[in-house]
């Protein structure tokens, strides 16, 4: 007789996971390189296939060598790395920042705002987020307690001078803002540079950001992360340094944008005191503190940008990356926003057709067309990207599933060589 298969126990789950779409598989599962065939290229995830400077992996490997460097880090950060940020941040926010009360090193910047959350979030309180949104915002908002608002971005019908097929980036509609805006809102998220859409929010669009802040008296994330990378000439705005904003903003950065280091894990907070230590209590109850060879790498890295030329140098030839995409979607014709900053260009996939026929994993099932067609060109054409309804609301998800984000984050000939591979597209667009 056949003994009995064991019962598999199970525990009820908390609904902080469904409601912050944890449990849901989520676009990078179903996008996952070994989902798509082995010569795909992988333009859809935001990480670089080229190295960070090597002054700043020989700092890392300085620290392993060491007995200090393989060993805890005090909770807000080492030292050297505080006073690099310090030097580096102060003359951009028109002030002497404190490393010891202002300035906050976390776990990458993701860990950074989940500590911010977590100090200043109780159960109920709204954060107000502009969609198309980076995914980690709506877990780690709901994780502590909080209620995402969604105020949507607008897509552009205007043209793009210089381009034929580009178009001017996406817009806010400051109504739709304003009646977003509860007695129950405590946070407005900002990011700008934005991801996935590539936009560079304006001074006027921040001014008026910052007036409604100050009049429902708001803490605002502003999420700096892509703040080495804004094209064209254009201006990129601390939110903290505008009149009164100082006192009520967080500033997020990543060594991972900045150095071509997403995987060392290391970001920052700058705000007033009274953001920062709250955070900072939260933040060593999370993680307790950030690795330590990473932030002397980061330190370095900062140490000797400015005589290396090297934020300058990485501008220029990420205008030259971007340039190869943009090229690519002129020459097949299909419209895509202007990418003022970041590394992303969204596409219109919308002309994009399939035969009827074609079969897609169950994966897809109930989600926006753009998973498809993203689905459809990763494997028919041969590059991935990722769809841009996955960071929407269900509300929302019109707006977004007529586009792809594509990175261009990558060397110039891996993008050379998408861009060739996209011109196939032209036997599938009607």
């Amino acid at each position: 007789m056949p003994a009995e298969k064991p019962s598999i126990k199970s525990f009820p789950i908390a609904s902080r996971l469904r409601d912050g779409r944890a449990l849901a598989l989520d676009v990078w599962s179903v996008f996952n390189a070994t989902n798509l065939p082995s010569d795909c290229i992988n333009l859809g995830q935001g990480y670089m296939n080229f190295a960070p400077p090597p002054w700043a992996r020989e700092a890392a490997e300085q620290a392993l060598r060491s007995v200090e460097g393989n060993h805890y880090s005090p909770p807000k950060g080492r030292l050297r790395l505080r006073k690099a940020l310090k030097e580096f941040y102060s003359p951009q926010f028109g002030r002497e920042l404190d490393p010891e009360s202002e300035i906050v090193v976390t776990s990458g910047a993701n860990e950074g705002q989940y500590a911010a959350w977590t100090a200043f979030l109780e159960q109920g309180d709204e954060v107000i987020i502009f969609e198309p949104f980076f995914d980690q915002y709506l877990p780690s908002i709901v994780f502590n307690g909080g209620k995402p608002v969604y105020v949507p971005l607008h897509p552009s019908t205007e043209g793009t001078p210089g381009a034929e097929f580009g178009k001017k980036t996406w817009n806010i509609d400051f109504d739709e803002l304003k009646r977003a805006i509860t007695p129950r809102t405590k946070m407005i998220v900002l990011n700008t540079p934005h991801n996935p859409v590539g936009k560079v929010f304006t001074r006027d669009e921040l001014e008026r950001v910052a007036q409604l802040a100050e009049t429902h008296d708001l803490i605002v994330m502003s999420d700096e992360v892509y703040e080495s990378l804004v094209f064209d000439g254009r201006e990129h705005v601390r939110f903290a340094t505008l009149p009164g904003m100082w006192e009520r903003t967080i500033t997020v950065g990543s060594a991972g944008k900045l150095f071509a280091a997403t995987g060392w894990r290391v970001g920052w907070l700058i705000g007033p005191p009274a953001l920062m230590g709250p955070t900072s209590a939260a933040t060593t109850r999370i993680v307790f503190c950030t690795n330590s060879p990473m932030q002397e790498a980061v330190a370095a890295g900062f140490e000797q940008a400015r005589e290396r030329g090297f934020f300058e140098t990485q501008l220029r030839e990420y205008v030259e990356r971007r340039a190869v995409l943009v090229d690519a979607f002129e020459r097949l014709g299909l419209e895509y926003a202007w990418p003022e900053g970041s590394y992303f260009i969204l596409l219109n996939i919308s002309r994009v057709r399939w035969p009827e026929d074609y079969t897609f994993p169950a994966t897809l099932d109930g989600r926006g067309r753009d998973f498809k067609a993203a689905w459809f060109i990763a494997n028919e054409v041969g590059v991935s990207s990722i769809p841009v309804s996955e960071f929407y609301c269900e509300e929302h998800v019109s707006i977004g599933e007529n586009y792809a984000r594509f990175a261009f984050c990558k060397d110039l000939d891996t993008l050379r060589r998408a861009a060739e591979r996209l011109q196939r597209l032209r036997d599938f667009l009607v």
